[in-house]
């Protein structure tokens, strides 16, 4: 297997997590973000990802992501009937799973070049 280096100028990527922290192209946030690989990275007004709603969703999709990974924290979280026939109605693909597996994907997802949005509550 050949490997490359991922070169981020151009874009943004997770590249640390941790307990109460994400890291995105080396600069550190301490709060829920809101990330696209072609614009810097934003707080996202979250408490947690059990209190997201329908508007909550209808906001994230106001920038027509292709898909929207959510990270929910620490472990996997379900989200209420409410959020998953809005994104589910939306014609957006979404995926949710912890905030470490979400950075993962995230990153693989930008890299192929798709318009993914993050979603991330802290780990």
């Amino acid at each position: 297997m050949k490997l490359h280096l991922a070169d981020t100028r151009n874009s943004h990527a997770f590249t640390a997590y941790g307990a109460g922290f994400l890291t995105v192209n080396g600069t550190r946030y301490e709060h829920p973000l809101l990330v696209f690989p072609d614009q810097s990275p934003r707080a996202w007004t979250v408490s947690d990802f059990a209190s997201l709603s329908a508007e909550d969703a209808g906001q994230l999709l106001k920038n027509r992501p292709e898909i929207i990974v959510f990270g929910t924290g620490p472990g996997q979280i379900l989200p209420g009937p409410e959020l998953l026939r809005t994104l589910a109605g939306s014609g957006t693909g979404f995926e949710i799973m912890s905030t470490a597996a979400g950075c993962r994907t995230f990153n693989i997802l930008a890299s192929e070049g798709r318009r993914v949005l993050a979603a991330m509550c802290l780990p």
